[in-house]
Protein backbone atom coordinates (compact mmCIF):
# COMPACT_ATOMS: atom_id res chain seq x y z
CA UNK A 1 0.00 0.00 0.00
CA UNK A 2 1.31 3.55 -0.73
CA UNK A 3 2.60 5.74 2.20
CA UNK A 4 0.36 8.23 0.80
CA UNK A 5 -2.97 6.96 2.15
CA UNK A 6 -4.67 10.24 0.06
CA UNK A 7 -2.86 9.09 -2.64
CA UNK A 8 -3.71 5.53 -2.61
CA UNK A 9 -7.64 6.33 -2.14
CA UNK A 10 -7.26 9.18 -5.24
CA UNK A 11 -5.55 6.04 -7.39
CA UNK A 12 -8.18 3.46 -6.05
CA UNK A 13 -11.46 5.54 -7.23
CA UNK A 14 -11.43 3.53 -11.15
CA UNK A 15 -11.75 0.36 -8.90
CA UNK A 16 -14.84 1.47 -6.50
CA UNK A 17 -18.94 1.07 -6.66
CA UNK A 18 -21.05 4.56 -7.53
CA UNK A 19 -21.57 4.34 -3.66
CA UNK A 20 -17.82 3.69 -2.34
CA UNK A 21 -16.58 6.63 -5.23
CA UNK A 22 -19.32 8.93 -3.34
CA UNK A 23 -16.90 8.67 -0.08
CA UNK A 24 -14.23 8.35 -1.69
CA UNK A 25 -15.03 11.59 -3.22
CA UNK A 26 -15.81 13.45 0.17
CA UNK A 27 -12.82 12.15 1.88
CA UNK A 28 -10.54 13.72 -1.48
CA UNK A 29 -12.87 16.91 -1.67
CA UNK A 30 -12.00 17.68 2.11
CA UNK A 31 -9.68 15.01 4.09
CA UNK A 32 -10.23 17.03 7.13
CA UNK A 33 -13.56 15.41 7.80
CA UNK A 34 -12.41 12.24 8.34
CA UNK A 35 -10.22 13.55 11.68
CA UNK A 36 -13.76 15.03 12.82
CA UNK A 37 -16.25 12.80 11.87
CA UNK A 38 -17.77 9.20 13.29
CA UNK A 39 -17.96 6.36 10.40
CA UNK A 40 -21.71 7.42 11.00
CA UNK A 41 -21.02 11.31 10.37
CA UNK A 42 -18.87 10.70 7.27
CA UNK A 43 -21.61 8.32 5.52
CA UNK A 44 -24.28 10.95 6.25
CA UNK A 45 -21.18 13.18 4.29
CA UNK A 46 -20.83 11.15 1.32
CA UNK A 47 -24.36 10.41 1.24
CA UNK A 48 -23.71 6.40 1.55
CA UNK A 49 -24.66 3.96 4.29
CA UNK A 50 -21.70 2.99 7.13
CA UNK A 51 -21.41 -0.17 5.97
CA UNK A 52 -20.17 1.13 2.68
CA UNK A 53 -17.68 3.21 4.37
CA UNK A 54 -16.38 0.15 6.01
CA UNK A 55 -16.47 -1.86 3.28
CA UNK A 56 -14.02 1.20 1.57
CA UNK A 57 -11.48 1.14 4.09
CA UNK A 58 -11.41 -2.49 3.88
CA UNK A 59 -10.74 -1.55 0.06
CA UNK A 60 -7.92 0.52 1.06
CA UNK A 61 -6.25 -2.67 2.89
CA UNK A 62 -7.55 -0.96 6.57
CA UNK A 63 -9.07 -3.43 8.99
CA UNK A 64 -11.56 -0.86 9.46
CA UNK A 65 -12.49 2.93 9.48
CA UNK A 66 -10.93 3.43 13.08
CA UNK A 67 -7.12 2.40 11.30
CA UNK A 68 -8.37 4.43 8.25
CA UNK A 69 -8.90 7.51 10.22
CA UNK A 70 -5.62 6.97 11.86
CA UNK A 71 -3.85 7.27 8.55
CA UNK A 72 -5.95 9.84 7.44
CA UNK A 73 -5.18 11.74 10.63
CA UNK A 74 -1.31 10.96 10.14
CA UNK A 75 -1.23 12.48 6.61
CA UNK A 76 -2.83 15.48 7.52
CA UNK A 77 -0.15 16.00 10.25
CA UNK A 78 2.56 15.32 8.19
CA UNK A 79 0.80 18.45 5.37
CA UNK A 80 0.56 20.34 8.53
CA UNK A 81 3.76 20.18 9.62
CA UNK A 82 4.89 21.46 5.87
CA UNK A 83 2.74 23.70 5.73
CA UNK A 84 4.17 25.55 8.69
CA UNK A 85 7.97 25.11 7.06
CA UNK A 86 6.77 26.79 4.36
CA UNK A 87 4.45 29.32 6.08
CA UNK A 88 1.65 28.60 4.04
CA UNK A 89 -2.31 28.08 5.36
CA UNK A 90 -2.95 25.58 2.71
CA UNK A 91 -0.86 23.51 -0.30
CA UNK A 92 -3.44 24.29 -2.87
CA UNK A 93 -2.73 26.77 -5.81
CA UNK A 94 -5.61 29.39 -6.37
CA UNK A 95 -6.11 31.24 -9.90
CA UNK A 96 -5.21 34.66 -7.89
CA UNK A 97 -2.25 33.66 -5.41
CA UNK A 98 0.19 36.17 -5.70
CA UNK A 99 3.30 34.97 -7.33
CA UNK A 100 5.70 34.15 -4.42
CA UNK A 101 2.59 32.33 -2.62
CA UNK A 102 2.70 30.21 -6.05
CA UNK A 103 6.43 29.40 -5.92
CA UNK A 104 6.09 28.66 -2.09
CA UNK A 105 3.25 25.94 -2.88
CA UNK A 106 5.05 24.68 -5.21
CA UNK A 107 8.00 24.06 -3.43
CA UNK A 108 5.94 22.32 -0.56
CA UNK A 109 4.04 20.08 -3.00
CA UNK A 110 7.63 19.16 -4.94
CA UNK A 111 9.51 18.62 -1.52
CA UNK A 112 6.39 16.40 -0.47
CA UNK A 113 6.37 14.65 -3.53
CA UNK A 114 9.93 13.05 -3.18
CA UNK A 115 9.84 12.67 0.28
CA UNK A 116 6.69 10.85 -0.40
CA UNK A 117 8.13 8.77 -3.19
CA UNK A 118 11.31 8.09 -1.13
CA UNK A 119 9.43 6.63 1.78
CA UNK A 120 7.48 4.24 -0.17
CA UNK A 121 10.20 3.15 -2.88
CA UNK A 122 10.68 -0.26 -3.28
CA UNK A 123 14.08 -0.69 -2.57
CA UNK A 124 14.93 -4.10 -3.67
CA UNK A 125 12.94 -3.27 -7.47
CA UNK A 126 15.17 -0.64 -7.09
CA UNK A 127 18.50 -2.58 -6.48
CA UNK A 128 16.87 -5.69 -9.20
CA UNK A 129 16.70 -2.59 -11.93
CA UNK A 130 19.95 -1.09 -10.97
CA UNK A 131 21.82 -4.25 -11.58
CA UNK A 132 19.92 -5.31 -15.20
CA UNK A 133 20.77 -1.97 -16.58
CA UNK A 134 24.30 -2.28 -14.82
CA UNK A 135 24.78 -5.91 -16.72
CA UNK A 136 22.80 -4.73 -19.78
CA UNK A 137 24.14 -4.81 -23.51
CA UNK A 138 21.59 -2.98 -24.70
CA UNK A 139 19.09 -0.32 -23.14
CA UNK A 140 16.27 1.48 -24.92
CA UNK A 141 14.27 3.64 -22.94
CA UNK A 142 10.43 5.20 -23.71
CA UNK A 143 8.25 7.50 -22.32
CA UNK A 144 5.45 10.27 -24.06
CA UNK A 145 5.11 13.78 -23.46
CA UNK A 146 6.26 14.75 -20.33
CA UNK A 147 7.18 11.38 -19.25
CA UNK A 148 9.70 11.41 -22.24
CA UNK A 149 11.98 13.92 -20.20
CA UNK A 150 12.50 11.41 -17.52
CA UNK A 151 13.19 8.88 -19.90
CA UNK A 152 16.03 11.09 -21.56
CA UNK A 153 17.47 11.97 -18.25
CA UNK A 154 18.38 8.78 -17.19
CA UNK A 155 19.60 7.91 -21.19
CA UNK A 156 22.16 10.93 -20.49
CA UNK A 157 22.72 9.30 -17.24
CA UNK A 158 23.89 5.95 -18.40
CA UNK A 159 25.48 7.16 -21.30
CA UNK A 160 27.89 9.32 -19.23
CA UNK A 161 28.78 6.43 -17.91
CA UNK A 162 29.33 4.11 -20.81
CA UNK A 163 26.46 1.99 -21.08
CA UNK A 164 24.72 1.05 -24.31
CA UNK A 165 21.01 3.51 -23.85
CA UNK A 166 19.41 5.00 -26.33
CA UNK A 167 16.03 7.02 -25.42
CA UNK A 168 13.58 6.91 -28.75
CA UNK A 169 10.37 9.27 -28.90
CA UNK A 170 9.25 8.24 -32.32
CA UNK A 171 7.03 4.98 -30.92
CA UNK A 172 7.38 3.00 -33.80
CA UNK A 173 11.37 3.55 -33.62
CA UNK A 174 11.61 2.39 -30.28
CA UNK A 175 9.01 -0.74 -30.84
CA UNK A 176 11.25 -1.40 -33.89
CA UNK A 177 14.59 -1.12 -31.25
CA UNK A 178 12.54 -3.25 -28.77
CA UNK A 179 11.35 -5.96 -30.71
CA UNK A 180 15.13 -6.41 -31.84
CA UNK A 181 16.16 -6.91 -28.18
CA UNK A 182 17.20 -10.12 -26.88
CA UNK A 183 18.05 -11.49 -23.12
CA UNK A 184 20.42 -9.49 -21.21
CA UNK A 185 18.78 -6.01 -22.68
CA UNK A 186 16.60 -3.74 -21.39
CA UNK A 187 14.08 -1.58 -21.99
CA UNK A 188 12.95 1.27 -19.21
CA UNK A 189 9.02 2.68 -19.61
CA UNK A 190 8.19 6.00 -18.36
CA UNK A 191 3.83 6.69 -17.78
CA UNK A 192 2.85 8.48 -15.11
CA UNK A 193 -0.44 6.96 -14.69
CA UNK A 194 0.59 3.30 -16.17
CA UNK A 195 -1.81 3.38 -19.34
CA UNK A 196 0.05 5.18 -21.94
CA UNK A 197 -0.54 2.21 -24.91
CA UNK A 198 2.45 3.79 -26.71
CA UNK A 199 4.73 2.83 -23.74
CA UNK A 200 2.82 -0.58 -22.94
CA UNK A 201 3.63 -1.66 -26.31
CA UNK A 202 6.93 -0.88 -26.18
CA UNK A 203 7.53 -2.88 -23.12
CA UNK A 204 5.45 -5.96 -24.18
CA UNK A 205 7.57 -6.12 -27.43
CA UNK A 206 10.49 -5.96 -25.27
CA UNK A 207 9.17 -8.75 -23.08
CA UNK A 208 8.08 -10.91 -26.07
CA UNK A 209 12.11 -10.30 -27.30
CA UNK A 210 13.32 -11.47 -24.20
CA UNK A 211 14.49 -8.34 -22.58
CA UNK A 212 13.86 -7.63 -19.04
CA UNK A 213 11.43 -4.31 -18.53
CA UNK A 214 11.53 -1.60 -15.86
CA UNK A 215 9.03 0.91 -16.01
CA UNK A 216 8.52 3.42 -13.52
CA UNK A 217 5.09 4.91 -12.88
CA UNK A 218 2.78 7.27 -10.49
CA UNK A 219 0.29 4.46 -10.33
CA UNK A 220 -0.64 1.47 -7.15
CA UNK A 221 -1.52 -0.46 -9.99
CA UNK A 222 -2.04 -0.49 -13.67
CA UNK A 223 -1.73 -1.91 -16.85
CA UNK A 224 2.00 -1.02 -16.90
CA UNK A 225 2.42 -4.08 -14.08
CA UNK A 226 0.97 -6.63 -16.55
CA UNK A 227 4.59 -6.27 -18.39
CA UNK A 228 7.15 -4.98 -16.50
CA UNK A 229 9.48 -7.41 -14.64
CA UNK A 230 10.44 -4.50 -11.88
CA UNK A 231 8.09 -1.57 -11.51
CA UNK A 232 9.08 1.52 -10.16
CA UNK A 233 6.23 3.67 -8.08
CA UNK A 234 6.75 7.47 -7.07
CA UNK A 235 3.79 8.63 -4.45
CA UNK A 236 2.63 12.16 -5.77
CA UNK A 237 -1.15 13.54 -5.16
CA UNK A 238 -1.99 15.77 -8.26
CA UNK A 239 -3.55 19.08 -6.85
CA UNK A 240 -6.56 21.26 -8.06
CA UNK A 241 -4.52 23.12 -10.94
CA UNK A 242 -2.27 20.00 -12.02
CA UNK A 243 1.15 21.18 -10.52
CA UNK A 244 1.14 17.59 -8.92
CA UNK A 245 1.48 16.62 -12.99
CA UNK A 246 4.90 18.42 -11.97
CA UNK A 247 5.80 17.03 -9.05
CA UNK A 248 5.00 13.59 -10.41
CA UNK A 249 8.09 14.27 -13.07
CA UNK A 250 10.01 15.70 -9.93
CA UNK A 251 9.79 12.67 -7.87
CA UNK A 252 10.55 10.62 -11.01
CA UNK A 253 13.36 12.21 -11.89
CA UNK A 254 14.00 11.42 -7.74
CA UNK A 255 14.15 7.81 -8.82
CA UNK A 256 15.80 7.64 -11.90
CA UNK A 257 19.19 9.53 -9.50
CA UNK A 258 18.65 6.56 -7.01
CA UNK A 259 18.36 4.30 -9.83
CA UNK A 260 21.60 5.64 -11.09
CA UNK A 261 23.95 5.97 -8.20
CA UNK A 262 23.10 2.50 -7.14
CA UNK A 263 23.95 1.66 -10.84
CA UNK A 264 27.29 3.43 -10.64
CA UNK A 265 28.16 1.61 -7.23
CA UNK A 266 28.73 -1.68 -8.55
CA UNK A 267 31.42 -0.51 -10.81
CA UNK A 268 32.63 2.58 -8.78
CA UNK A 269 36.09 2.83 -9.61
CA UNK A 270 35.68 2.39 -13.27
CA UNK A 271 32.53 3.63 -13.69
CA UNK A 272 33.29 7.01 -11.69
CA UNK A 273 36.35 7.37 -14.18
CA UNK A 274 34.18 7.19 -17.14
CA UNK A 275 31.54 10.32 -15.89
CA UNK A 276 34.79 12.15 -15.33
CA UNK A 277 36.23 11.15 -18.70
CA UNK A 278 32.64 12.42 -20.47
CA UNK A 279 32.90 15.44 -17.95
CA UNK A 280 36.03 16.67 -18.95
CA UNK A 281 34.93 15.71 -22.72
CA UNK A 282 32.45 18.24 -22.27
CA UNK A 283 33.80 21.24 -20.19
CA UNK A 284 36.47 21.74 -22.34
CA UNK A 285 34.41 22.31 -25.30
CA UNK A 286 34.69 26.10 -25.22
CA UNK A 287 34.24 26.38 -21.58
CA UNK A 288 30.80 24.91 -21.43
CA UNK A 289 29.99 22.78 -18.34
Amino acid sequence: MSADVLLRVRETLPHLSASERRVAEAVLDDPRVVRESTITELAGTSGAAASTVARFCQRLGFDGYRQFRAAVIAALGYDDARLEEFDLGEGEIDADDPPEEVAAKIAFQEVRAIQATMAALDIAATVRAAEALGAARRIVLYGTGSSSLTAQDLCQKLARIGLAAVVETDVHLALSRASLLSAGDVVVGVSSRGETHETLDVLQAARRAGATTVSITNATSSSLDAVSDVVLRSSVRESRLRSGATASRIAQLAIVDVLFVLVLRQDFARLSESLRVTYDAVRSRRGDA
